[in-house]
C-alpha cells in the first residue's frame, strides 16, 4: 500500500487528493511544522535527506518531489488513462506533461518570494518585489488565457495536471493576488468543490 508522508500546511494534501482521485488505498502519517520557524520536523529527514513533504513510500521505493510523484501514480493506478493521456499519443502526452510540470517549475519561485516578502514587510525589497510582481502577472494571465474557453487546464476533463495548477491558484489566492482573475477564481472553486478534494480534507486536515 503506498504511505503518503503528509505535512501539514503544504502542498502535500494535493498528493492526497490525486489518490482520492484515483481511489487509491493509501496510508497516511501526517507531521506537523514547527511552530516558531514554520519548517518541517526533522524527523522527515528519517524518510527522505531533503525532510521535506510529499513524499510517498510504495513496495520499498521512496519517491519525491510532487511531479514525479504524480507521474508515478497515474502509471500506477490510472490504467483506463481517465486523469492523464496514454503515450502513444505522444503529443496529447506532451502537452499534459508540459502542464504537469509548470507549476513548480515556473510559478511556484515568484509565489514563493511574494509570500516571504509578506511575511517580512518591514525590510522591503525593491529588486525581488519587481521580479515575483511581473513574474506572478505573466503567469497567471498565461493560465488565464489557457481557460479562457474550456473549464479546465487541458479541456473539457479534470486531469492530474489540474492539481498542480489548482495549488500555485490557490496560493495565489492566498497572497491576494488573484482579485483581478475572476475566472481563475471559479476554476479554483470549481476543482477545490470535488469530491476527492474535499475528502482529502477530511482525512488529512480535519
Amino acid at each position: 500500500m503506498i504511505k503518503v508522508h503528509h505535512l501539514r500546511i503544504g502542498r502535500s494534501i494535493f498528493t492526497v487528493w490525486l489518490l482520492e482521485e484515483l481511489g487509491a488505498a493509501y496510508d497516511l502519517q501526517v507531521y506537523l511544522r514547527d511552530p516558531a520557524s514554520f519548517r518541517a520536523p526533522p524527523e522527515l529527514k528519517n524518510i527522505h535527506p531533503l525532510g521535506k513533504s510529499p513524499v510517498i513510500e510504495d513496495d520499498g521505493q521512496v519517491i519525491a518531489e510532487s511531479g514525479a510523484i504524480t507521474s508515478y501514480l497515474l502509471e500506477k493506478f490510472d490504467t483506463a488513462h481517465v486523469l492523464h493521456p496514454s503515450r502513444s499519443d505522444l503529443k496529447t502526452w506532451a502537452t499534459f506533461t508540459q502542464w504537469l510540470h509548470y507549476p513548480e517549475g515556473s510559478v511556484f519561485l515568484p509565489l514563493l518570494i511574494k509570500m516571504l516578502l509578506l511575511r517580512n514587510s518591514t525590510q522591503p525589497h525593491a529588486a525581488l518585489e519587481t521580479f515575483s510582481g511581473a513574474e506572478i502577472k505573466l503567469h497567471l494571465d498565461f493560465i488565464n488565457q489557457q481557460l479562457a474557453d474550456k473549464p479546465f487546464i487541458l479541456g473539457e476533463h479534470f486531469s492530474g495536471a489540474d492539481i498542480g495548477i489548482t495549488y500555485v491558484i490557490s496560493l495565489a489566492k492566498r497572497i491576494s493576488v488573484l482579485n483581478d482573475y475572476p475566472q481563475l477564481q471559479a476554476y479554483l472553486q470549481r476543482n477545490l468543490s470535488r469530491p476527492a478534494f474535499k475528502r482529502a480534507i477530511e482525512r488529512a486536515v480535519e
